[in-house]
């Protein structure tokens, strides 16, 4: 199994899309990239911790490649908006990307330069090696699943899944 740390907007969106996808074998939320450790949601709601939601993505490579994982990604979300996607807006929501593996760097800029042939706009999403991964509250675990007729999962994450599904 690999694994790669992807930020693009309310860690929920991202949840419910790649739990959709062949080969991805587990989503965990969580917070990284701050300044503070083991932060609360409410902290990085604030803004002030420096954290971006993320999620974790464990996927086996012989189903789906990293290649394919950063598409979806490029594809779901705006990398070329700074700190905000849609209504979500501040750092916390970010376009950002985590790794643990040097050469998975080689693969993320080839994949940022293939999806900058498509946008008009600059790419800014941020790449970096992971520092840390703090796992979420258990109730941001799987939240589209639990909460689909949660107003924002309503108006936010349904729309984006039938998208994505499309």
């Amino acid at each position: 199994m690999k694994t790669i740390v992807l930020g693009g907007g309310c860690f929920w969106c991202l949840d419910a899309i790649y739990k959709k996808v062949e080969g991805v074998t587990n989503i965990e939320s969580g917070y990284a990239g701050g300044n503070t450790d083991s932060p609360t949601y409410e902290e990085v709601c604030l803004g002030k911790t420096g954290h971006a939601e993320v999620v974790r993505l464990s996927f086996d490579e012989t189903k789906i490649d990293l290649k394919n994982i950063l598409r979806i990604f490029f594809e779901v979300h705006d990398p070329t908006t700074i700190n905000a996607q849609g209504a979500d807006i501040g750092t916390q929501y970010r376009s950002v990307i985590f790794y643990s593996n040097p050469e998975d760097e080689i693969v993320i800029s080839s994949s940022i330069e293939e999806a900058q042939k498509n946008l008009k706009n600059k790419i800014v999403t941020e790449v970096s090696s992971l520092p840390s991964f703090y796992l979420a509250e258990e109730y941001h675990q799987d939240y589209y699943a639990k909460n689909p007729n949660q107003p924002y999962c309503v108006a936010v994450i349904s729309p984006k899944l039938e998208k994505f599904l499309k």
